[in-house]
C-alpha cells in the first residue's frame, strides 16, 4: 500500500524538525519545505536510514510569494499526493512597531498568515472531494491577546487561529480535518531570531519542540480543532478570555518587557 505523505514547512529545525521526524517515524513519506537546502538533505538521509522512508526536498522561501504555487506545482510534475499538510513556518520579530522595519512587518505576515492561507488553499484543491486530508497550523498561546512589543506577531497567530477555527468547521461535510497548535514559549531559535533575550516570557522551565511536536501529532490524529500543549499554557489562554482586554493587555505588556 502507498505510504501517506505529509508536507511540512519550517522542517530544517525546532518544532518542524520534531514534527518530520514524528511522521516519519510513524510511517509518512516526507516533503521538507525550508529555505535551508542542506539542513533538508541531511534530515532526508538521516529519516531514510532511521525510518525507510521517502523524502522529498524542497528549499523554498515563502516569504516570497509565488512559493506556495511553485511546491504544489513541483509536486503535481513529480506526482506526489499530499494528505497532510503541517504549516509550521514562522518568526516573530520583539521591539515597538513604529520602529521595527515596515519590510520585516511585511514579511511576517506574508509568512506567518498569507502563506498559511495560499497552501491551505493549493493543498485542498489538490485533494479529491472524496479523499480524507488533516491541516496542522502552527499558532500560538499568543493568539488569545494582544501583544505589546510584538504587535504584529501576536496579530498574525490570532489570524492562524480564527482562521484554522472557520475553516474546521466549513470541512465538517468533508473526510478533512484542521487543527491548530497553541504552544506557549518552546526552546527552539525562536527567542534567538526574534530578539526576545532577557524576556520573562522566556524565563524558568519552557517547552521542549518535542513535546510541543508530540501534542500536535496527537491532537492531529485524534481531529482536535485546538491543541494547547502544557497545563499552564491552557489555563492561561482561557483566562485570558474572561479577563478585561485591557487588563490582559498590560500584563502581556509587562510579561515581555526586558529587565
Amino acid at each position: 500500500m502507498k505510504k501517506a505523505t505529509v508536507l511540512i514547512t519550517g522542517a530544517s529545525g525546532g518544532i518542524g524538525e520534531e514534527f518530520a521526524r514524528i511522521f516519519a517515524r510513524n510511517g509518512f513519506d516526507l516533503v521538507l519545505v525550508a529555505r535551508q537546502g542542506d539542513k533538508l538533505q541531511e534530515l532526508a538521509r538521516k529519516f531514510s536510514d532511521q525510518f525507510k522512508t521517502e523524502t522529498f526536498v524542497l528549499p523554498v522561501d515563502l516569504v516570497q510569494r509565488a512559493s506556495p504555487e511553485h511546491i504544489f506545482e513541483t509536486l503535481k510534475t513529480k506526482n506526489i499526493q499530499v494528505e497532510v499538510l503541517v504549516n509550521n513556518a514562522g518568526f516573530g520579530e520583539y521591539g515597538h512597531f513604529e520602529e521595527i522595519s515596515l519590510q520585516r512587518q511585511l514579511d511576517m505576515m506574508q509568512l506567518n498568515m498569507t502563506a498559511v492561507v495560499h497552501l491551505s488553499k493549493l493543498f485542498l484543491e489538490q485533494l479529491s472531494p472524496t479523499a480524507e486530508g488533516k491541516i496542522l497550523n502552527v499558532a500560538s498561546t499568543a493568539a488569545f491577546q494582544p501583544g505589546p512589543l510584538m504587535a504584529v506577531y501576536f496579530a498574525t497567530k490570532a489570524f492562524v487561529l480564527s482562521f484554522s477555527e472557520a475553516i474546521a468547521n466549513e470541512l465538517k461535510a468533508r473526510r478533512v480535518t484542521v487543527t491548530a497548535l497553541c504552544p506557549g514559549p518552546t526552546a527552539t531559535d525562536f527567542e534567538k531570531q526574534a530578539n526576545l533575550g532577557g524576556s520573562d516570557l522566556f524565563a524558568g522551565k519552557i517547552a521542549t519542540p518535542q513535546e510541543v511536536a508530540e501534542a500536535g501529532y496527537e491532537g492531529l490524529m485524534a481531529g482536535k480543532t485546538v491543541v494547547i500543549p502544557g497545563i499552564k499554557n491552557k489555563v492561561l489562554a482561557l483566562s485570558s478570555r474572561f479577563a478585561p482586554r485591557d487588563l490582559v493587555t498590560r500584563i502581556v505588556r509587562f510579561m515581555q518587557e526586558k529587565r
